[in-house]
């Protein structure tokens, strides 16, 4: 691979925007061009100098500027086509989760990627944040089943109700959310996922027929642990306790206690999603009175990397993937598979049976 990498930046809006200001500022990577349909794109190359050629279509820009790498971070129902239209030109490509906005799709690219010998790199970003790391790894250490615990509502208002209204036109909030999720409980657990279950209601009409902007889902696993997960969108929501994320095993459990982020106007902003600032573990050993012999430990991380640092180190993997051939066929195959459980839960919402994997 010669540098720096030609890299088309797809998709201009919160992410799109995140990811390129990270090859911005990598010597690794040269951005070749900016694509969106709208605005976003002008505002972003003025943020980053008003450098980069511009293109309103994909194709066309992905024609004229025959790029070694493209970044796709637009809404989900154009995930498959471009993917495999970048594939087909010998493009590696990073692109932001969900993988396709469905199942077939999914699979699709993964076989095209597979097809072309070229890298793919999914936007799991929790996979990149030492205190999600560090979280799933004390999970594995309570013991078996797991009951996992997790939550993300957003009282969403002003430009993000706008955001989460054109998502919704293609994918559920228990598919776009729910699949880092689902990822994090089958990290933890480690075992087969076997039926799901879940529920769903449309808590408004600003949102098209059929489509609902609430749900929860029920996962059961191989080895006896269960998992719940809850999103919500829209101006309706409750900040009351929309930030969960509290793992219970045997041996005790351990909890993200976000003090700051999990606060009054904090539950549609990008950046409190991922904050954790302290791990709360608690062990569940009593003496022979049933009164606990440890006390609770508080784990606080020095690395606590921001929203902008996770993208750096997210694009940090993908130049490390394409530079050392880093065999990505496990990481593929997760984020198919977490998209196979999140369609499941959108089926079970639908139907209002469960839903065997």
């Amino acid at each position: 691979m010669n540098f720096p990498i030609r890299i088309l930046v797809v998709g201009c809006g919160n992410m799109g925007a995140s990811h390129a200001k990270a090859y911005h500022a990598m010597p690794e990577f040269q951005i070749c061009g900016l694509v969106s349909t709208g605005a976003s794109k002008h505002k972003l190359n003025a943020d980053l100098g008003g450098v980069y050629q511009l293109f309103d279509s994909y194709a066309q820009a992905l024609e004229e500027t025959k790029p070694d790498a493209v970044c796709i971070s637009t809404y989900p129902d154009t995930h498959e086509e471009y993917a495999v239209m970048a594939f087909e030109k010998g493009c590696h490509v990073f692109m932001e989760k969900p993988i396709a906005d469905s199942v077939a799709g999914a699979e699709h690219v993964a076989v095209s990627a597979r097809t072309a010998g070229k890298k793919l790199v999914v936007g799991y970003i929790l996979r990149h944040h030492p205190s999600w790391i560090k979280f799933i790894e004390i999970a594995q250490q309570l013991g078996k089943p797991l009951v996992m615990r997790m939550n993300l509502n957003q009282q969403s208002h002003g430009y993000m109700w706008d955001v989460h209204r054109n998502l919704m036109k293609s994918l559920s909030p228990i598919v776009d959310c729910g699949v880092h999720y689902i990822d994090v409980m089958c990290q933890m657990s480690r075992s087969k996922p076997l039926s799901v279950t879940a529920i769903g209601a449309r808590l408004t009409n600003d949102i098209p027929e059929g489509n609902y902007n609430y749900g929860q889902l029920q996962i059961r696993f191989e080895d006896g642990s269960v998992g719940w997960y809850e999103a919500g969108w829209g101006p309706m929501m409750s900040e009351t306790a929309f930030f969960v994320k509290d793992v219970i095993g045997p041996k005790g459990c351990i909890s993200i206690v976000a003090k700051d982020a999990g606060g009054k106007g904090k539950s549609d902003s990008i950046e409190a999603h991922t904050k954790t600032e302290s791990l709360r573990w608690h062990h569940a050993d009593i003496d022979s009175n049933n009164e606990f012999t440890n006390q609770d430990e508080w784990i606080d991380l020095t690395d606590e990397p921001d929203h902008q640092e996770l993208c750096n180190r997210e694009q940090s993997y993908f130049l490390k993937a394409i530079v050392e051939d880093i065999d990505l066929t496990d990481h593929m195959d997760d984020a198919v598979n977490s998209l196979k459980i999140a369609f499941a839960c959108d089926e079970s919402v639908r139907t209002g049976a469960a839903v065997s994997l």
